[in-house]
């Protein structure tokens, strides 16, 4: 891409900026651990709201979300339950609430808090810090294949290069340039500096989103885009089949729909149900978004902050992806899309805002498009050290360590995990692998064991422990092992027809959505196992932890023994209400998903349809849990 003088001062102001910024908020984070990972506590709801919203805001992810728009069209907006995107709504619910009231640092040391520190309690500490760790570097990695394919094509420097046997292709170059530059203001500066930036870069962000969907809306119309997409584009309700034929239009894309594994859309909603439910109810994976909720004053503003996230993000960021996916339909030569001879979609995001922005607003959008990436990688940044210091080097190494020591051994920590994830983003080959393997793979094993600490007093730390490494192992395995053993058995060809996947040298090419059940079965085996060949949590432990944060579930020991130290006790009864809350909130998301799509698709009827149930979701939401919501 070939940038104005202007576009390239608007980016290189924007960047200067942001660090300048990050460095200059960082004096508050050095006084303590407390103050570098969780602000201190002091830092308000609503900027913590849009911080999280920031961070969820990524370029990979847009990028991602963009091209099965292209793809899927406004069906589109039931994959992203891949991860699932509903688990905010359980987490504003109630999650937040039960997580704040722990008072903890983060998702390791709150584990001690349900389990103990007896040697259970210790096993199922250590399980979470590894997991923590894993999950983050997968992110990086992600971060990487997104930043390095969005920044080569918008910049215009070519900065391959070959050092004796190693060569580095520009996408890596532009990578490591600026995941070097977000961290060093993120390990610098903790969680004041990474609050702070991210809502500089949401309000970037915002006005890049409406001036993407403005110039989308204004050189496009309603003829051009029904013209450039199939039948059945436009439609939201999956059917079992997805029945969405590009033959007469692009047919590559059916080449595409085949190997993703998406054809039959209802099976594949049903999956994600299934496996949304158990991976919200579990609660936030220990990253970014776990340490905005223990970030919060209260476990009120906790749950406020989860509302307000999923307020603040869906709306424009779906103005920008529904804008990008518009002009890749109508404007962009689909020429641009061929890498080595192959159709790469993920490009669709870069490709238009290379040839179709003009030139002052494609500094604007470039800018914004960079903070997507820095406050989301930051956000992980931030998260992840505090699981290696507070966790492991306080924890067993250096109980007494002062908290200037803490402060600095953050700052390696940082540099270390960072490192590692470029490493493995180098070997991964897409963004999609990356998405699919993470939410479909990974979460499954974190989601048995993470069920089972909430609802059941039974489960103990040892069972924690065996269910989470069932899962780890499971999700490592299961991909490559079931699909091949299924060829072996010669069913490939059966499931492949009866799944609409293709079939490659005799092994079924199986979406590892559909394998999540497998690793759940794992995960669950070695939760029970572990659980009932061990003896119980310490009574004391129990009482302590259902007290203080109060869940429903199969509680009734517990809540007896609770009863008879403190018959004033407080039940928790909610669990009804909750449910039905619940579903009204991913109503409500999913509403402002497609409001910002059907209007940019020149939709107006549906747009106001769903704009409308978005409201009417939200004044129910005002009386069933906003009034109700208790510390």
């Amino acid at each position: 891409m070939n940038l104005s003088i202007i576009d390239t001062l608007i980016i290189l102001g924007y960047l200067s900026f942001i660090i300048f910024f990050g460095f200059w908020l960082s004096k508050k984070a050095s006084a303590s651990l407390q103050s570098y990972f969780l602000g201190g506590n002091t830092i308000k709801w609503y900027f913590l709201g849009l911080s999280n919203g920031s961070g969820m805001y990524d370029v990979s992810g847009t990028a991602w979300t963009v091209a099965i728009l292209y793809i899927y069209g406004v069906k589109s907006a039931w994959l992203p339950w891949l991860w699932p995107v509903w688990n905010q709504v359980f987490i504003m619910v109630f999650l937040a609430i039960w997580l704040r009231r722990s008072n903890v640092m983060t998702g390791a040391e709150w584990i001690t808090t349900r389990f103990g520190t007896d040697r259970g309690g210790k096993n199922s500490h250590l399980i979470v810090v590894i997991f923590a760790l894993v999950s983050v570097i997968g992110f990086i990695a992600y971060f990487f294949q997104g930043i390095g394919k969005f920044a080569t094509a918008i910049l215009p420097w070519d900065l391959s290069f070959t050092l004796g046997s190693i060569h580095l292709t520009s996408e890596s170059s532009y990578a490591i340039i600026m995941l070097t530059l977000t961290t060093l203001y993120t390990i610098k500066g903790g969680m004041y500096s990474v609050v702070g930036t991210e809502v500089i870069q949401f309000i970037i962000l915002s006005i890049s989103s409406v001036i993407v969907a403005f110039l989308a809306m204004s050189q496009t119309t309603s003829a051009q885009i029904h013209a450039a997409i199939p039948n059945g584009w436009t439609g939201f309700w999956p059917s079992w089949n997805l029945n969405m034929d590009w033959g007469a239009i692009f047919p590559e894309v059916n080449n595409k729909i085949g190997s993703d594994g998406f054809g039959m859309l209802g099976c594949l909603v049903m999956m994600m149900i299934f496996k949304g439910i158990f991976a919200s109810l579990a609660g936030p994976v220990p990253s970014f978004d776990m340490q905005r909720v223990l970030s919060c004053k209260s476990p009120k503003e906790a749950a406020k902050m989860s509302a307000f996230t999923i307020f603040v993000l869906n709306i424009p960021r779906y103005l920008m992806i529904a804008g990008l996916t518009v002009f890749g339909l109508v404007l962009i030569n689909k020429n641009d899309l061929l890498v080595n001879g192959h159709y790469d979609f993920e490009k669709i995001l870069s490709v238009v805002v290379a040839k179709h922005i003009p030139i002052g607003l494609k500094g604007v959008i470039l800018a914004g498009l960079l903070s997507a990436f820095m406050a989301t990688f930051s956000a992980f940044v931030n998260a992840a050290p505090a699981y290696l210091v507070n966790d492991l080097y306080k924890r067993y190494l250096n109980p007494g360590a002062s908290q200037r020591k803490l402060v600095k051994y953050s700052y390696i920590a940082s540099f270390a995990i960072v490192l590692v994830g470029v490493v493995a983003g180098f070997m991964t080959d897409s963004i999609n692998s990356m998405t699919l393997w993470i939410t479909s793979s990974l979460y499954g094993g974190y989601a048995a064991a993470n069920v089972l600490k909430w609802i059941w007093w039974r489960f103990n730390g040892q069972g924690y422990f065996w269910g989470m490494l069932g899962g780890l192992i499971a999700a490592t395995v299961v991909p490559s092992l079931v699909p091949s053993l299924i060829g072996h058995m010669g069913y490939a060809d059966a499931l492949g027809e009866a799944l609409r996947i293709p079939v490659v040298n005799g092994v079924p090419q199986i979406p590892a959505i559909y394998l999540f059940p497998v690793v759940l079965l794992f995960s669950f085996a070695g939760s029970l196992i572990g659980c009932l060949t061990t003896k119980p949590t310490e009574m004391s432990v129990l009482v302590n932890f259902y007290r203080k944060v109060r869940p429903w579930g199969f509680w009734k020991p517990v809540h007896q023994k609770t009863m008879e130290i403190y018959p004033d006790f407080k039940t928790n009864a909610s669990l009804s209400r909750d449910s039905f809350n619940v579903v009204i909130g991913i109503i409500w998301q999913m509403s402002m998903v497609i409001t910002p799509i059907y209007f940019v698709i020149k939709e107006f009827t549906y747009a106001g349809i769903a704009a409308a149930v978005a409201l009417v979701c939200m004044a129910i939401l005002k009386f069933s849990w906003y009034d109700k919501i208790e510390d």
